[in-house]
């Protein structure tokens, strides 16, 4: 009786912490019926329905056309790497005197296809069958002598989606793709069911579609591409942990369509430890220089470790950065081909009009700028350049007389000093009092009013980009780290990054000239680049940057922890399709499915970037990607480290290592 009534007391208990549903759930008695779904709909003549708590989408399609000649491993491979797609290929040797009697039927058949032909005086048929009788011939003795043999092949997939307009999407696209290679695929239409159980790792083939291949084109279905990514030269970036090899990055190899990257990681992932190792080890093993815009305070200790360059922009610094500098640029002559010197003073204008229109906009976004606000403002840049004698000829950014030749070091030479939002101001100031036209008139009185904030002369708080810039960019540091993180978060800071872009596109991305076997390799990396997003004229320049980085020699790296903020953003999408070398590390659930339709990844790496440890990720270099562990050194992590609690240690250990 003791017995019985402990027995209803946990029960009772396992009723009141239990909701129904689960316990029926704890009842069932077999892995089976835990996990299977529970149902499939095969009604449908096309397409599965798999029924569950989300419902999915299923269908199925098998290889019709396969091309005359193929290569290992392209055959099939972008059928094997298409994202949520399960591949299945069922292989049966056929027995030689069966094969032999088979080819001797094709070959009188050919044969006599030919002669037809050939009484017909039909020459292109009788060649082609004649080349083709040819190679029937060949691999009928190569399989005599025991060199080839034949094989029966049924190639059967399975795509997944969570919609059907996603499954006829995906459909259409996986269809295009494959046709590239010549490879032709079909849905098995009304014998889906039948299909999809034929995908299943239950060894059967239902559908019977097959293919004759020999032994050299049936090496070429095989899916070994190898998980393997890098480059034979470069830095030691972590390890593959599917292999166990190091992997080599080179950020500028010469197989890379650009130089650009992006890094997405959730908070605390190790984005920042990562971009600092890579710094850190190409500054000293390739000699890579870097510039960073730093919205954390986090790369101050990696511009000391590196003996670099430290640059603090607050209200209270005393460093001043110009937004209306302009620089020369090296480019190529089309006539000639020589290098020449040109100042390109009309994107110049565009570039300070677009920063001014952001100021004057401010952190509530103002629709009231418009284009007759931006007209104003770009005719006033325009005037001060020219007011200051700056135009299209390199010579005139200098005070001396002369001319500037290839090579010019311009010592000697007094450059002039170049105009600045306070004089900006200013000649607004003095149109507006000279204006006759009402139309304008509340553009000059809004822009008079808003921008104070940004002159020196009226003790404006933003008035940190008004003067004569302080500080130049000195050639040659291996690393320049602008730090922004004391400035306000809503807009001062995102303004301080999009002016600082253009300024490090002046000062340091144009002196790179576009002979490559003479610029150096530098890279200019974006931290917290969701920030920007909200503005559009900071995307417009982001975008532009990225595009025109490679002809620099110059990789723009940009990191942020909010991909979603970038693909609700069309605008923002050239940022992603012009880097060519993508890095995942630890991802929120929430993020993963935006990643997952973007970079078409599989469940299984979908699944891996949600559950990895810190310093885990999946590398995508062009179209290879591998799953990679990041492991600084434990020097290193003497500057890279950015957990507050592990800096506030004393004594650091090394098995504090991720």
């Amino acid at each position: 009786m003791l017995k019985k009534k402990q027995r209803e007391e946990e029960q009772s208990q396992l009723n009141d912490y239990t909701r129904p549903d689960e316990y029926q759930i704890l009842k069932k008695k077999t892995i089976k019926e835990l996990i299977a779904p529970s149902g499939i709909d095969a009604t449908n003549i096309d397409h599965l329905e798999i029924i569950s708590n989300v419902t999915r989408y299923a269908r199925s399609f098998f290889v019709s056309t396969l091309p005359r000649m193929c290569t290992f491993p392209e055959l099939f491979r972008d059928m094997y790497l298409f994202g949520d797609i399960n591949t299945s290929i069922y292989i049966n040797p056929i027995q030689e005197s069966k094969s032999q009697n088979e080819l001797n039927r094709v070959i009188n058949e050919l044969e006599t296809e030919r002669i037809v032909a050939a009484d017909r005086g039909n020459i292109n048929r009788e060649s082609d069958l004649g080349q083709k009788r040819l190679e029937a011939e060949e691999l009928r003795d190569e399989i005599a002598a025991g060199y080839n043999k034949l094989y029966e092949a049924t190639i059967v997939s399975t795509l997944f989606a969570y919609s059907l307009e996603n499954l006829d999407r995906f459909t259409k696209l996986l269809s295009t793709e494959m046709s590239k290679s010549l490879v032709g695929i079909k849905s098995a239409w009304g014998m889906q069911e039948e299909a999809f159980k034929s995908n299943l790792p239950l060894m059967e083939d239902k559908i019977k579609k097959s293919h004759t291949f020999d032994r050299r084109s049936m090496g070429t279905v095989f899916p070994f591409t190898t998980s393997e990514v890098g480059h034979q030269s470069g830095v030691p970036l972590g390890i593959n942990k599917q292999t166990g090899v190091p992997v080599l990055f080179d950020n500028f190899h010469s197989s890379l369509t650009n130089y650009n990257m992006v890094i997405f990681a959730k908070s605390g992932a190790g984005k920042s430890v990562t971009m600092k190792t890579l710094i850190s080890r190409s500054a000293v093993l390739t000699g890579v220089q870097s510039l960073a815009l730093d919205a954390e305070g986090e790369y101050s200790i990696v511009a000391e470790s590196l003996g670099g360059i430290n640059v603090v922009i607050s209200p209270t610094s005393k460093t001043v950065i110009n937004i209306f500098d302009i620089e020369t640029e090296i480019v190529k002559d089309e006539i000639t081909g020589r290098d020449k010197v040109v100042l390109n003073v009309e994107n110049k204008v565009e570039d300070v009009t677009q920063a001014l229109l952001t100021m004057a906009k401010g952190s509530t976004r103002s629709e009231e700028v418009n284009e007759l606000t931006k007209q104003i403002i770009a005719e006033s840049v325009a005037e001060e350049y020219a007011a200051h004698g700056i135009n299209s000829d390199p010579n005139s950014l200098f005070e001396a007389s002369g001319n500037l030749g290839n090579g010019d070091n311009m010592l000697g030479r007094k450059r002039k000093d170049m105009p600045t939002i306070g004089s900006w101001y200013r000649r607004i100031q003095k149109k507006a009092d000279d204006n006759t036209n009402s139309d304008y008139n509340f553009h000059y009185s809004y822009l008079l009013k808003v921008m104070k904030q940004y002159i020196r002369e009226y003790d404006g708080q933003m008035a940190y980009f008004d003067g004569q810039s302080t500080f130049d960019l000195l050639e040659g540091a291996l690393f320049i780290n602008l730090d922004i993180s004391q400035l306000e978060e809503k807009f001062a800071r995102p303004l301080a990054q999009q002016i600082l872009l253009e300024w490090i596109w002046e000062k340091y991305v144009k002196k790179n000239s576009e002979d490559r076997t003479k610029a150096a390799k530098k890279r200019v990396l974006v931290d917290e680049a969701w920030m920007l997003l909200p503005f559009p004229e900071a995307v417009e320049f982001l975008n532009t940057m990225a595009r025109r980085a490679r002809k620099r020699n110059v990789s723009l790296a940009i990191i942020s922890q909010r991909f979603q903020d970038f693909y609700e953003k069309p605008e923002a999408q050239a940022v992603l399709t012009s880097s060519d070398t993508k890095l995942f590390l630890a991802q929120d659930k929430s993020e993963i499915q935006y990643l997952k339709e973007v970079f078409k990844l599989s469940e299984g790496e979908a699944n891996f970037l949600i559950t990895c440890l810190k310093g885990e990720g999946l590398l995508k270099v062009g179209a290879d990607s591998a799953i990679i562990q990041i492991r600084p050194t434990a020097k290193e992590f003497e500057f890279v480290e950015t957990n507050l609690n592990k800096l506030m240690q004393k004594g650091r250990r090394t098995d504090n290592r991720y």
